[in-house]
């Protein structure tokens, strides 16, 4: 069962064609990883889905029902903006916040306390948003976004400022987030992050949908004839190699494509006679950075859905 469905969404900004013709269905318990390049779209369909901006044509479905008040009732959002208020302190914010959504700030505040002891911010609970750094601003907006315990979340580069141990600390929590049964909307440029996290994912480019479905379904369908690999120096081999036809390499990890698919053996075969050091090949395999160059790369002529 869909939670969420977006139908043929358009919204133009003047000349500016920023959304055509969008749709995409999110399941109930999905996480969903909404991808593209800058300006491609992804934060004008959050905020149509949000309603901060009405559509020219289209709808947003919940629940069987237009995402209207009742859907509002159910989402929580952080947007890629930062919108604190940095005279207030921290434990008041999230209080503020918790109260705007209908809560009791007397119920939540121990759950906010919580969060900002797995955060390491419960020290700073009396300090002012202004004392905090961007990083530290940006894991108070995410404890915002889920402390009224929404069943929807819908997360807006979410990892911004973040340093390398509080983004799998947010990683962490968005899984948990996932067990508990919640639907969450990300967008994020983290390639490897939304392969980790999402199930589901939509790529957009130029205001268009070019790729959407069940995420495991399509590297099966996308990574025919491909492979994964992690060796060392290997990418000049691979480059001239003549059975490769197109590879991606970002530092020992590397994509690669070939004609066929038994082509692949004999690559491997060839690296290993080579007497490079093969530590992973993963045959008729796709990372989910290789299917973004792919797609992101060109306009394609209609969305393909699997």
């Amino acid at each position: 069962m869909n939670a969420l469905e977006v139908r043929q969404l358009n919204k133009s900004f003047g000349d500016v064609e920023a959304v055509r013709d969008v749709s995409f269905a999110i399941p109930e318990g999905a996480v969903f990883g909404l991808l593209g390049r800058n300006g491609a779209g992804k934060t004008t369909v959050i905020r149509l889905i949000m309603r901060l901006y009405l559509p020219d044509s289209g709808e947003i479905v919940f629940r069987g029902n237009p995402a209207g008040q009742a859907f509002r009732d159910h989402v929580s959002y952080l947007p890629e903006e930062r919108g604190l208020y940095k005279k207030m302190k921290v434990l008041e914010t999230l209080l503020f916040f918790a109260e705007i959504k209908g809560l009791k700030p007397s119920a939540v505040r121990h759950t906010a306390m919580e969060y900002l002891e797995r955060f390491d911010l419960a020290d700073r609970a009396n300090s002012r948003m202004a004392e905090l750094s961007k990083g530290n601003q940006q894991k108070i907006q995410f404890i915002i976004s889920i402390l009224s315990d929404p069943d929807f979340i819908i997360l807006d580069e979410p990892f911004t400022g973040l340093d390398p141990i509080n983004i799998h600390l947010l990683k962490d929590l968005i899984l948990d987030l996932s067990r508990q049964g919640k639907i969450l909307l990300l967008s994020t440029h983290l390639m490897d992050f939304a392969e980790k996290l999402c199930d589901h994912i939509a790529i957009m480019n130029h205001g268009k949908l070019v790729l959407s479905g069940n995420l495991a379904e399509l590297k099966q369908k996308l990574g025919a004839n491909s492979a994964r690999i992690v060796a060392d120096n290997a990418a000049d081999f691979l480059e001239r190699h003549p059975l490769v036809s197109s590879m991606e390499a970002f530092g020992n990890n590397i994509d690669l494509k070939v004609q066929h698919s038994s082509d692949l053996q004999q690559v491997l075969q060839d690296m290993l006679k080579s007497g490079l050091q093969v530590k992973r090949f993963d045959a008729d395999d796709i990372s989910l950075q290789e299917m973004f160059m792919r797609v992101a790369g060109d306009i394609l002529p209609e969305a393909s859905n699997v």
